[in-house]
C-alpha cells in the first residue's frame, strides 16, 4: 500500500489539478492528519463522469460471473486492510477499533452477498413470452425481457458508517452488481478512510480486468451539484440529512433528463410499549431501550427517537427506570465537529419548545454529546408538531404518553414516513394490537416485534427504506439484496435471433432451456 496522497480518482488514475487542499481532522483532538486532500474542480468531475460513461457499455456487458469476481476481489482487498487502516478510521471518526473491525466485515460481507446474487441470476428478472404464430385473430411475436443497469451512478458517502455506507458500501456494491460504474463523492469526515478503500477497489479492478472508469472518486465541497447534473450520471445513491437529500432530488428533477435519487434521509423510528410487557419486564425494557438510544452515540439512522406508551402505572414505573438509566449513560465523542454542532443545535430547539419537558441528561457542553430524554405533551403529536418528528442525530429521545388506544390510533396516523417502527409486547397482548401493526405498515419500511431497531441485517429480506421523509423513494432499500433493483431497468427484446439474445434468455442455453416457460423464467443461467 502506497502512502496516502489525497488525490481524486478519475478513470483509474490519480488526479490533482486544483489549487485547494482540504484537511482531514482527528475526531477527538481536532488536529489535522498528515495528509491533505485535493478539492476536485469541475473539469475533474466531468472527467470522472465521462470515464464512468465510457466504462458502462463494457462493464454492463460483462458476464455476471465476471462482475461477481470483481466484487469478491474488492471484499478480499478490504479484508486485507490491516491495523494501520483501522487506526486511520478510528482517528477520523472516534469510533472504537472493535466497531470498525465489525463494520469492515459487514462491508466485505455485503460485497460477497451481491456476488452471490449475480451468480444465482434472479436479478435479471427474466420473462419470456414465446411466439404464437397461429394465434387468432393476430399472432404473437416472441418477447423476452430482462433487466440491465441504468448507467453510471453517483454515490455520496455517509458519515455514520465510514465503511458500510461509504466508499465501498451498500450503494456502491449494489450499483456495481447491477453493471453500473460508480462516481463516489467522498465524505469530508473521513477522507483518509475513503482513500484506503478506493485504493482497495482499484487494486481489485486491476486484478480482475475491469475497464478503467468502473470506479471513480472525488473530494470536496460543492462538487455534488456538478456530479448530479452531469448528463452521464443516470441515478444517485445518498444517505444523509433531509435537507441534503431534498436538495439532490431537486437538482436531479430539474435536469433536462430527470434521473432518480435514492436518498435515505430522516427517521425517528418510533417505539411502542404495550402495557403487559411493561408490567412483566418494564425495568429490563428501560435498560435495553437506553442502550439502543445511546448505541454508537445515537448516530444510527434507526436510532429510536420517539417512545410511545399508554397511560398506566406500569408506564410511569418504566419512565422512572428509563430516565435513571439514561441519566447514567456516559457522554460520547461524535463522528466529527459538525455532527456535535448539529446535535447541540437540535437539543437547544427541544429545550426551547414549550410543549416539551426535560427529564434526564446533563447540560450539553464541551466536546462530547450528552444523552438526553424529553417528554412531550400528546397534543404535539396529535396536532402534527414538526419539531416532534424532526430527527435529532445523536443520543436523545422523546417520550409521549397517550390516554388510550383511540388516541394512539390518531397519533399513528399523524406520523410521517419512517425507516422502522417497533412494538414491545407480550405474546398474549400482541393480537389485540394487530390493528397497530397493520397501520404501521403504511408508515414504515420495517416493523420489529420485541427487538430494537439499531442493528440492520444485510440479507435478502431486509428493507432499509420507507415512505418520505425516511427516503425519497419508498419502493427500494439501501440495505439487503433488493438494493440492486434501484439501479436496474427492464428491456424487452422482440423477435431476436437466439444467438443474439443475452445468454439468460437463449433457447440454446443447455441449462436454461428446460426452465423456459411462458411468462417468467424460474431461474436464469448465467
Amino acid at each position: 500500500m502506497s502512502a496516502l496522497q489525497g488525490h481524486n480518482y478519475v478513470g483509474g488514475q490519480r488526479s490533482a489539478v486544483g489549487t485547494v487542499q482540504l484537511p482531514s481532522l482527528d475526531a477527538c483532538t481536532g488536529e489535522p492528519l498528515p495528509v491533505s486532500f485535493w478539492q476536485a474542480v469541475e473539469a475533474e468531475v466531468d472527467a470522472a463522469a465521462r470515464a464512468a460513461a465510457t466504462a458502462f457499455p463494457i462493464y454492463r456487458n460483462l458476464s455476471a460471473e465476471k462482475r461477481a469476481q470483481f466484487l469478491d476481489a474488492i471484499a478480499d482487498e478490504i479484508d486485507a486492510l490491516g491495523d494501520d487502516f483501522v487506526a486511520t478510521v478510528c482517528r477520523e471518526t472516534a469510533l472504537p477499533a472493535g466497531r470498525i473491525q465489525g463494520e469492515r466485515g459487514r462491508t466485505s460481507g455485503q460485497l460477497r452477498l451481491f456476488a452471490a446474487v449475480l451468480r444465482r441470476g434472479d436479478f435479471y428478472g427474466a420473462r419470456i413470452d414465446r411466439a404464437l404464430p397461429d394465434r387468432q385473430p393476430l399472432p404473437r411475436a416472441d418477447l423476452r425481457q430482462l433487466r440491465i443497469g441504468v448507467g453510471p451512478v453517483a454515490v455520496f458517502g455517509a458519515s455514520n458508517f465510514p465503511l458500510a455506507f461509504s466508499t465501498a458500501g451498500g450503494d456502491t456494491a449494489s450499483a456495481l452488481a447491477a453493471g453500473c460504474p460508480v462516481v463516489l463523492k467522498a465524505h469530508s469526515g473521513h477522507m483518509a478512510t475513503s482513500e484506503w478503500v478506493a485504493d482497495a477497489i482499484i487494486r481489485a479492478a486491476e486484478r480482475t480486468g475491469m475497464p478503467a472508469g468502473v470506479f471513480n472518486m472525488i473530494y470536496g465541497g460543492g462538487v455534488g451539484e456538478w456530479l448530479v447534473k452531469h448528463p452521464a450520471i443516470q441515478a444517485v445513491g445518498f444517505t444523509g440529512s433531509l435537507k441534503g437529500g431534498n436538495a439532490l432530488s431537486q437538482m436531479a428533477a430539474s435536469r433536462p433528463q430527470p434521473i432518480p435519487v435514492f436518498a435515505e434521509m430522516s427517521s425517528i423510528n418510533p417505539v411502542f410499549l404495550l402495557p403487559d410487557a411493561l408490567a412483566v419486564r418494564g425495568e429490563q425494557i428501560a435498560s435495553q431501550l437506553a442502550g439502543s438510544v445511546t448505541l454508537g452515540c445515537g448516530q444510527f439512522c434507526t436510532n429510536p427517537g420517539l417512545v410511545i406508551g399508554l397511560r398506566s402505572a406500569q408506564f410511569t414505573a418504566f419512565l422512572q427506570h428509563f430516565t435513571a438509566s439514561m441519566q447514567a449513560q456516559p457522554a460520547q465523542t461524535m463522528l466529527n465537529a459538525g455532527a456535535l454542532a448539529s446535535y447541540t443545535h437540535g437539543l437547544a430547539q427541544l429545550h426551547a419548545h414549550q410543549g416539551l419537558v426535560h427529564l434526564a441528561g446533563r447540560p450539553q457542553s464541551g466536546d462530547q454529546a450528552q444523552p438526553q430524554v424529553f417528554k412531550a405533551d400528546i397534543n404535539l403529536l396529535l396536532e402534527g408538531d414538526a419539531l416532534l418528528q424532526e430527527e435529532v442525530f445523536g443520543p436523545t429521545t422523546i417520550v409521549v404518553e397517550v390516554e388510550d388506544a383511540a388516541q394512539l390510533a390518531v397519533a399513528v396516523q399523524g406520523l410521517r414516513g419512517q425507516l422502522t417502527a417497533t412494538l414491545i409486547g407480550e405474546a398474549d397482548e400482541l393480537p389485540d394490537y394487530r390493528w397497530l401493526a397493520d397501520a404501521l405498515q403504511e408508515k414504515v419500511g420495517r416493523i420489529l416485534f420485541n427487538g430494537y431497531p439499531t442493528g440492520v441485517e444485510v440479507s435478502d429480506a431486509m428493507v432499509h427504506g420507507g415512505p418520505y421523509p425516511a427516503t425519497s423513494d419508498s419502493r427500494g432499500t439501501s440495505v439487503g439484496t433488493l438494493a440492486i433493483d434501484r439501479f436496474l431497468r427492464p428491456v424487452c427484446l422482440q423477435n431476436y435471433p437466439d444467438n443474439m439474445l443475452p445468454e439468460p434468455l437463449q433457447n440454446s442455453n443447455p441449462l436454461g432451456i428446460s426452465r423456459l416457460v411462458d411468462g417468467i423464467v424460474s431461474k436464469a443461467r448465467l
